[in-house]
């Protein structure tokens, strides 16, 4: 009787467990179902990790902030993040060091629309655990620059401002596929340096990611997947720097059936979020 008992309860506990519906998927680089747990081990033996996100996909905000919260149990971290510019990195400081209020950072830095919901619960995991939060990305400003006159035109700005930007001249190669389909996309020539402002940004959240990391710790970045995805992007400029450091990477990709990700997302990251495409936004 106790073998029947506790088999019906296995099967009700299968079904239940079938019958769920997924928020998200987590794959691998081939495209194999993996634990999260198994992924945190393995991250936690890396010493850069890029996470690749949706901006306004409250899968992506919640689970950085997850693995973000896991990692830190093993390994000392420094954050970082596309979401603040170089030139607020002074502000930022202050924040996590608890010497300006919320308040005050929102008056001294540009913060996203969707920092309150998804970027200040990671900024005050930082300040609650004395963490470093780098600032790596360009000024808007100036990847608008390199849009309109490519790299030639940050000739003309001064030495303060090129202090917020990787150093010149910047390592660019027109042929990786992710800048080639972005000139595409854009039809040709009249788009031509499109793919230049994307590498200015790209470079100068390597340059400022090496700047902050930290031997022997955990570097986590936050940034757009398309700044990461297919080991490009930031990735391909850290290499160039720094081969012999560990690295890692996160994306996120939207599909209407989560479980079995499509090959157009297989080998787009060491760890693939799947969420399905109909996911609320925050903004």
């Amino acid at each position: 009787m106790k073998r029947i008992f506790l088999l019906m309860s296995t099967c009700f506990l299968v079904t239940v467990a079938f019958a769920q519906k997924p928020a998200y998927v987590l794959y691998n680089a081939k495209g194999k179902k993996v634990s999260y747990d198994k992924m945190i081990k393995i991250l936690g033996e890396k010493d850069i990790v890029l996470f690749g996100e949706f901006h306004n996909n409250p899968i992506s905000h919640w689970m950085q902030l997850e693995v973000t919260t896991a990692l830190k149990q093993n390994r000392d971290m420094v954050l970082g993040a596309e979401m603040f510019e170089q030139d607020n990195q002074d502000p930022l400081n202050l924040y996590v060091q608890g010497k300006i209020k919320a308040k005050a950072l929102d008056s001294l830095a540009r913060l996203w629309k969707n920092y309150p919901t998804d970027y200040a619960p990671l900024v005050n995991f930082a300040k609650d655990n004395n963490l470093d939060f780098a600032a790596t990305n360009v000024p808007r400003k100036y990847a608008a620059l390199v849009a309109k006159g490519g790299f030639e035109a940050l000739d003309t700005i001064s030495a303060k401002e090129k202090s917020w930007i990787a150093p010149l001249p910047i390592a660019y190669d027109p042929e990786l596929p992710g800048y080639k389909k972005m000139l595409e996309m854009m039809g040709g020539h009249s788009g031509a340096n499109l793919p230049k402002a994307q590498a200015i940004k790209d470079a100068t959240m390597a340059y400022f990611i090496l700047q902050h990391y930290k031997q022997g710790s955990l570097f986590m970045h936050y940034n757009g997947s398309y700044h990461s995805d297919n080991y490009e992007g930031i990735l391909w400029h850290l290499k160039n720097k720094r081969p012999e450091l560990k690295y890692g990477t996160i994306t996120t990709v939207s599909q209407k059936d989560v479980n079995s990700l499509l090959a157009e997302n297989v080998g787009r990251a060491d760890y693939i979020i799947c969420v399905p495409e109909n996911m609320t936004t925050t903004y």
